[in-house]
């Protein structure tokens, strides 16, 4: 995995749009701000305005993740989708190949985390000073050289699915800040952003959006 920026170039992928949601799937190895500097300037925000320029920000997901996002297309919408985010009613699902046989087929990672300063954005435990961060999972199929595990985080910490993961001994693949040796030479991070539930921002009608991972 190259440090320079090499976003790809595929076609916006639209999963659902309405008069006041916008839900797409986010390819893996693309900002979904704009970094610092004109070489990070190509995002998924961008693109999405470029088709839809009245959508706004809701959440984010790591350059490295792939899979569903939602944007909103009006104020209101942002206000009652950043709430639902906030006060943690948004169910996320995430799928991930880590390193290594779990032998257990479920469990929970209650850790809290705190920016790692010096090794920024490096993420790390701390238990006096880090934020609540909740994580349940459970194993989909293992071998002995590696497991496919279904990740259910309960709080939205920055890179919380993959220090919790690290914390069990079993880094996700592919993982350019906390995978080594052979657990890292994989040609993307194996995390993926795969179910999003949220009530409408219209009449709160309960909606959930899949998108399958292509690893």
């Amino acid at each position: 995995m190259s440090d320079v920026y090499t976003p790809p170039d595929v076609p916006l992928n639209v999963i659902h749009a309405d008069h006041e949601v916008l839900v797409v799937a986010k390819p893996d190895g693309l900002l979904s701000v704009p970094g610092k500097g004109p070489e990070l300037a190509d995002c998924l925000l961008l693109r999405v305005q470029a088709a839809f320029p009245e959508a706004l920000l809701v959440h984010r997901l790591d350059r490295d993740t792939s899979g569903v996002m939602v944007y909103a297309l009006t104020r209101h919408a942002q206000r009652h989708l950043g709430l639902q985010f906030e006060k943690r009613q948004i169910k996320k699902t995430y799928v991930a190949r880590v390193w290594g046989h779990l032998t257990e087929r479920t469990g929970t990672v209650d850790l809290p985390l705190i920016v790692d300063w010096p090794n920024r954005p490096r993420q790390m435990v701390d238990h006096e000073n880090g934020k609540a961060a909740h994580t349940d999972w459970r194993v989909l199929r293992s071998t002995e050289e590696e497991t496919r595990v279904r990740l259910y985080p309960k709080t939205g910490r920055s890179h919380q699915l993959r220090v919790h993961c690290l914390a069990l001994g079993h880094p996700i693949l592919g993982d350019p800040f906390y995978a080594e040796g052979p657990a890292r030479d994989y040609p993307r991070l194996m995390l993926h952003s795969e179910t999003l539930k949220f009530r409408h921002p219209d009449g709160g009608r309960g909606m959930a959006f899949t998108v399958k991972p292509d690893f």
